[in-house]
C-alpha cells in the first residue's frame, strides 16, 4: 500500500508539472504573437500626423472630394461614374473598367500619408478600395475616418460597400496616385480651372445659357432616376415631364432640388454651386413638355442660403 501511494504521489506530482510546462508554454506563445499583432492594428487605426486630410462626403449616388489640408487645399469636386449609359443598357460593348471608372477620380501623392474624413449626405455609405487596405463607412451626421498610403504610382479601384439605394452599385471609387512631382502639376492645374470656372453669382445669365448648363448637371445628377426623357420610372420615381413641381411656384422648385424631400429618395443637392441648382431648375422647367419660361439666377439660390 505505501509503495502504491507512493507511486501515486510521484505520478501525480508529475502530471502537475506537465501541465503547469503546458500552460505556460502556450501562454508566452501567444503573448508573443499578441504584442505585434496588437501594434500593427494600432498603427492601422492611427490617422494622426497626416500629409493631406480630404474630406470624403456619400451621396446617392456619387462621391464628393474636399481637400482640406496640404499642398491641394481648397480643391473640391465630384466624383461620379463615368461609364457610357449605352454600355448599361447593353447597347454598347462593356469597357475594361465597366462600372467601375469615373469622372473625376481621387488624385493623391504617393509617398504620403492620407487620412479620409468620411461622412454621408443621406443615407449610409461606405468608402472601401480594397488595393489600399481602406474601407470605412460613411454616416450621416458623423465623421470617421481612415488613412492610407500608396507607394506605387498607378490606379486603385474601389466601390461603396454599403448597401444605399437604387443606384448602390453604380457609385465607383477611382484613386489616382502621382509621383510627388506630378501630383503637384495637378495641384497648380486644378486651382486654375477652379479660378477660371469662378462666377459671380449676381451674373445675370441667359435662359439659353442656363438651359444648356442644366442639362449637364441633371445628366450628372438627375438622370438615374427621372430618365433622360423625365417620364421618371412609374411607381418608383416622380417624372419631371407635365409634374407640378416643374411646372408649379418656382420657390417650391428650388426647396426640394436644395433640401430634398423626406421619405422619398429625393436627395438634397445643396452641394452643388449656386449656378447649377439655378441651372439644373431652370433646365427642368423649360426641358420636355415643360414651357414655364422661368428663369432661375445664382443670386436667387445665394440669397436662400444666408
Amino acid at each position: 500500500h505505501r509503495k502504491d501511494a507512493g507511486y501515486k504521489a510521484a505520478n501525480f506530482h508529475h502530471s502537475t508539472t506537465v501541465e503547469i510546462i503546458w500552460t505556460i508554454i502556450p501562454f508566452f506563445i501567444l503573448v508573443g504573437m499578441a504584442y505585434p499583432a496588437t501594434k500593427t492594428i494600432i498603427a492601422m487605426k492611427d490617422t494622426s500626423s497626416p500629409d493631406i486630410t480630404i474630406k470624403t462626403t456619400g451621396y446617392q449616388w456619387k462621391w464628393g472630394y474636399d481637400y482640406i489640408t496640404g499642398e491641394g487645399e481648397g480643391i473640391s469636386f465630384l466624383s461620379a461614374l463615368s461609364t457610357p449609359r449605352a454600355q448599361q443598357e447593353n447597347k454598347e460593348t462593356k469597357g475594361e473598367n465597366y462600372l467601375l471608372e469615373v469622372d473625376n477620380p481621387l488624385v493623391v501623392p504617393t509617398g504620403k500619408k492620407i487620412r479620409i474624413l468620411l461622412t454621408a449626405n443621406d443615407v449610409i455609405h461606405a468608402w472601401w478600395v480594397p488595393a489600399l487596405g481602406a474601407k470605412q463607412d460613411a454616416i450621416p451626421g458623423f465623421i470617421r475616418d481612415t488613412w492610407f498610403t500608396v507607394e506605387k504610382p498607378g490606379t486603385y479601384r474601389g466601390q461603396c460597400a454599403e448597401l444605399c439605394g437604387k443606384e448602390h452599385g453604380f457609385m465607383p471609387i477611382v484613386v489616382e496616385a502621382l509621383e510627388p512631382e506630378k501630383y503637384a502639376q495637378w495641384v497648380a492645374e486644378q486651382k486654375k480651372k477652379t479660378a477660371v470656372a469662378a462666377v459671380d453669382v449676381n451674373k445675370t445669365f441667359t435662359l439659353d445659357e442656363l438651359k444648356a448648363e442644366g442639362e449637364k448637371v441633371y445628366a450628372g445628377n438627375c438622370v438615374a432616376c427621372h430618365q433622360a426623357n423625365g417620364k421618371g420610372v412609374p411607381g418608383t420615381f416622380a417624372a419631371l415631364d407635365g409634374s407640378k413641381i416643374a411646372t408649379g411656384p418656382k420657390g417650391e422648385h428650388i426647396n426640394i432640388v436644395m433640401n430634398g424631400k423626406t421619405g422619398t429618395a429625393m436627395a438634397a443637392f445643396k452641394h452643388l454651386s449656386d449656378v447649377q441648382i439655378a441651372a439644373v431648375v431652370t433646365y427642368e422647367r423649360n426641358a420636355w413638355g415643360n414651357t414655364t419660361g422661368d428663369v432661375v439666377q445664382p443670386s436667387e439660390i445665394n440669397e436662400l442660403r444666408k
